[in-house]
């Protein structure tokens, strides 16, 4: 009875979030699930170094999940020099021979941003989600990101995609025997990818699941056809909890 009444209460859906439910140092956009179906699950958000979250609420009304509310939220630091957009690193370091600036430069008050103001303030504390019900989906330091907030939650999250970012140096390490139990999907490029060997090393020293997806290209960026988006839609349907399953066309991002 006990076990029965376990599983439903995970199932129980959580209510729509609203901006009131996150303090104002937030800076998010919130989307419903398709229709007018209750969340079941929430899927955050997590954008590129020098973007914006406006293009991943885009990318939230385009994947189209049953049952799924989406927040995209912003990195909390602006660029340097007037530049556009936002970046996630505690510090901001510039490569001195290619000028490009560093991905992994900590990230301590991201983490704090998106696991306590977002998932515990918010999602759990006012509406009512499980961790399990949430699942983090960054690109490049975004993904850097999810997979640090992943690290250093006691709990398992629904689970992590993460395009083009890797674990980073200032991750908590957990001890050999008590892996993180989230489970990971990381999708990289088969070459010039930020994601190194070292990285995925500590990714499957950090976590006990952890699956990799190498796209056939140069460099890192987001999914751009059906057979790149195939194992994200597979992985978000065996991790997001709905009663529909996830639709067929919904593989298609135009």
């Amino acid at each position: 009875m006990h076990l029965h009444h376990a599983r439903y209460m995970a199932t129980m859906p959580g209510r729509l979030p609203t901006k009131a439910d996150f303090p104002s140092s937030a800076t998010l956009t919130i989307t419903s699930p398709p229709t007018s179906q209750q969340p079941t699950n929430v899927l955050i958000l997590l954008h590129g170094l020098g973007d914006t979250h406006e293009a991943f609420t885009k990318l939230g009304t385009q994947l189209n999940l049953p049952d799924t509310a989406c927040i995209a939220v912003r990195a909390p630091k602006p660029l340097p020099f007037g530049l556009d957009g936002f970046h996630w690193g505690d510090d901001m370091i510039f490569d001195q021979h290619t000028g490009e600036m560093d991905m992994d430069t900590g990230f301590k008050e991201a983490t704090q941003v998106v696991l306590d103001k977002v998932i515990k303030e918010g999602l759990i504390a006012k509406c009512g989600y499980a961790t399990r019900n949430i699942v983090l989906f960054g690109f490049a330091q975004g993904g850097m990101v999810a997979l640090n907030v992943a690290a250093s939650l006691d709990g398992e999250l629904g689970g992590v995609v993460s395009i083009g970012g890797g674990l980073s140096l200032s991750a908590p390490l957990r001890p050999i025997d008590k892996k993180g139990r989230t489970p990971v999907l990381v999708c990289k490029a088969s070459s010039g990818s930020k994601v190194t060997d070292g990285a995925l090393k500590r990714l499957k020293d950090a976590f006990e699941f952890v699956e990799v997806k190498e796209w056939k290209r140069n460099g890192d960026g987001m999914m751009r056809n059906r057979d790149e988006m195939l194992p994200i839609m597979q992985f978000l349907a065996r991790r997001l909890r709905s009663r529909r399953g996830v639709p067929e066309g919904s593989v298609e991002l135009t």
